[in-house]
């Protein structure tokens, strides 16, 4: 069970249930709003959790010692808000619809654009048409010039080789980056909502994706890909190969954030984004957290 604030206990595999049908519920299309989502990255953002009623939830968490919080379902009424404010400095993951409500209520809303999610048509990566994907087809087509590829779904009998796949990308990488939430993916895949492949080049384990349907059926979130790079264009087949595999239901794909890192945002705009699903941080009026930083605005080219 949750419990009420100002009491609260670490997100768990037992909250699973309670917690999913509230997100179902509220789930606006933000890559972070599923239980996967969330549970993946308890340990990275040291989430903890309470109730404050029936349909409003608090998740809190602390990032290289900066407190936030969030609110996976419902917003509370603005007492509450300006003490949990005061606890936390700021809330993060606030949806385009949410903006209006926390505005109307008088508090600094900032855009947050190292977290802004990116939107792309599914079949357009499915399909890279056109001029503007002519270097990511001529990758594709190199690789499987070059390449025997097999797949398989994520499953007992495959994950093993989904974390070797991991093991042998974070030994080659300075930054542990995702490293550890994506272990956390691999290690509870079984009792999390989510779905993958492992792609083989001559029956070796060579990449894999996890991704998950987000409750509106619409979106379609891509959480993790770890790929063998000594296979020259992977990167571009299992990107393409999988958005392919994705039932036709699904317009977007949701390639969730850049998280400020140029060299990952400019990879995404390269895939030609269909949209942002912008994300913003609410301050107390006139407030801003210390050291928020702001990165420049990329364009299309």
């Amino acid at each position: 069970m949750i419990p009420q604030y100002p009491e609260n206990v670490p997100l768990s595999i037992k909250l699973k249930n309670e917690l999913s049908a509230l997100l179902a519920d509220y789930n606006e299309g933000l890559s972070e709003f599923s239980f996967a989502g969330f549970f993946m990255f308890r340990e990275s953002h040291h989430y903890a959790i309470s109730r404050l009623s029936d349909q409003v939830l608090v998740l809190s968490g602390n990032d290289e010692g900066n407190p936030f919080c969030i609110f996976p379902a419902g917003i509370p009424e603005k007492d509450m808000i300006d003490m949990l404010l005061e606890q936390y400095g700021n809330i993060k993951c606030v949806s385009e619809t949410r903006r209006a409500a926390f505005l109307a209520m008088g508090y600094n809303v900032e855009e947050d654009r190292d977290n802004f999610d990116y939107l792309y048509f599914r079949n357009e990566l499915a399909e890279l048409p056109g001029k503007k994907f002519r270097k990511k087809r001529n990758f594709v087509t190199g690789f499987m010039k070059d390449y025997q590829v097999t797949n398989k779904p994520i499953s007992s009998a495959t994950i093993a080789d989904a974390q070797e796949i991991l093991q042998n990308w974070h030994a080659t990488q300075e930054d542990p980056a995702d490293y550890a939430a994506t272990s956390e993916a691999l290690a509870w895949f079984g009792q999390l909502d989510i779905e993958g492949r492992v792609f083989y080049i001559d029956t070796k384990p060579a990449a894999f994706v996890i991704g998950e349907p987000l409750p509106q059926k619409i979106s379609y979130v891509i959480h993790f890909e770890k790929a063998d790079t000594t296979y020259r264009g992977i990167y571009q087949y299992i990107n393409k190969a999988y958005a392919e595999m994705i039932p036709e239901e699904y317009i977007y794909l949701n390639r969730e954030q850049d998280l400020g890192n140029e060299g990952l945002r400019q990879a995404k705009l390269t895939y030609r984004p269909c949209a942002f699903l912008k994300k913003y941080r609410v301050f107390p009026a006139g407030g801003q957290a210390p050291g928020l930083r702001r990165f420049k605005r990329l364009t299309l080219t």
